[in-house]
């Protein structure tokens, strides 16, 4: 494994920010103490620092050479709104937040490899260090693509990474083309009349109603989507009824769908509408369907993928590059993505035992691929941009 002997030098310190990062977690747009602290970092390191964009986002930018091409590094900064469960001493402080998904890692090594470059300055060209805010669910990518990220700071290419348990420490993960999904969420009322529970002859009962839309919207990934695409439907949330002995007025449902193409996105929309109006026909009741799509899926192009793969074939061998198959989570990047070529990889975070899974209470960055992360940013950077390229 090819690490700079700096970057293993500054390790102990990556781990002291990664901590007390982990310790401060802020969710989304909420992450003032985060990026000051980010901004702090970079202006330390020499790099010319822009804060605000995307509200809480934070830009850094480090030139070296004459070369005036340029390239983007993205970060994800937010944590989540879950109680964490673990007991050590970099624990949340912020009771019902928690860094469940790495962001507080993903920080970590863009600040180590910002570091790392700004003493190195071993490459040709410009680097934008973008660390943004609420990944999760609230779309910080597109509102910084919206507020001109890439007019402010031009970039030829972009690029992400994102921890993944369960895949061995010293392993890398890339594909080209899609990568992981779109994300849609639906929220659906459905309105009855309400009765007492003893006489539903009397109403018209949307808690029925809500059972049978539950199952009928799992007949668009099982039959209305073509088996050889990828799609799911999930209801999350069933809320309806306050005591014993009444049948509500109303059911709501809520939930997400999932795709990697637009056209099967376009299809699972107009089925949910259409199969909520059937229902809601077939009972007598009413129905109101919200429906938004969050964020697109996340599509890498061929191009940019490869010079990843290179990029870390070299850095671990290329049996530990691994061609990964798409995954059914979303992830904002992808508004970046369609606007810049780029490509964004997992890298390892270790077998993920003992309910060590992304999104879980008992979830914390595994420290020891810190400058391994970071190494990979600095030698995409040299790649990229190489003297004399």
């Amino acid at each position: 494994m090819s690490i700079p002997k700096r970057l293993l030098e500054m390790h102990a310190e990556m781990a002291e920010w990664r901590h007390d990062l982990h310790a401060h977690p802020e969710t989304a747009f909420e992450e003032q103490r985060t990026s000051a602290l980010v901004a702090q970092k970079l202006e330390s390191f020499g790099l010319r620092v822009h804060q605000g964009l995307g509200r809480t986002g934070v830009v850094g930018t480090l030139a070296a050479g004459s070369g005036k091409r340029a390239i983007g590094l993205r970060a994800d900064m937010d944590a989540l709104h879950i109680h964490e469960k673990n007991g050590f001493g970099h624990r949340s402080r912020h009771e019902g937040k928690m860094h469940a998904c790495g962001h507080d890692g993903h920080t970590t090594m863009l600040l180590g490899a910002a570091k790392y470059l700004s003493e190195a300055r071993n490459f040709d060209g410009i680097v934008h260090f973008i660390f943004q805010p609420a990944e999760e669910n609230e779309g910080g990518g597109r509102e910084m693509v919206e507020q001109g990220l890439f007019e402010k700071f031009p970039c030829e290419s972009v690029y992400g990474m994102h921890n993944w348990p369960g895949m061995p420490v010293g392993q890398f993960g890339v594909r080209a083309g899609p990568m992981m999904a779109s994300f849609d969420i639906f929220e659906i009322e459905l309105a009855g009349r309400g009765s007492h529970a003893a006489l539903p002859h009397t109403g018209i009962d949307p808690i029925v109603a809500a059972s049978t839309l539950v199952q009928a919207l799992q007949t668009i990934a099982s039959r209305n989507v073509d088996p050889i695409e990828s799609a799911v439907v999930t209801v999350t949330q069933i809320h309806a009824g306050d005591t014993w002995n009444v049948i509500p007025d109303t059911a709501v449902l809520r939930g997400t769908a999932r795709a990697f193409k637009p056209e099967v996105q376009d299809l699972i929309e107009r089925r949910v509408r259409e199969i909520c109006a059937g229902v809601a026909a077939a009972h007598g009741a009413n129905v109101k369907v919200r429906y938004e799509r969050r964020y697109p899926p996340l599509i890498n192009a061929a191009r940019e993928a490869a010079v990843c793969a290179a990029v870390m074939q070299a850095m671990v061998g290329a049996e530990n590059v691994l061609q990964v198959p798409p995954v059914m989570g979303s992830e904002d990047f992808a508004f970046m993505l369609q606007a810049k070529a780029g490509c964004y990889v997992f890298v390892g975070n270790g077998p993920g035992e003992g309910g060590c899974m992304l999104h879980n209470p008992h979830y914390d960055f595994n420290d020891q691929i810190l400058p391994l992360g970071a190494s990979y940013w600095s030698n995409l950077v040299q790649h990229i941009l190489a003297p004399g390229g």
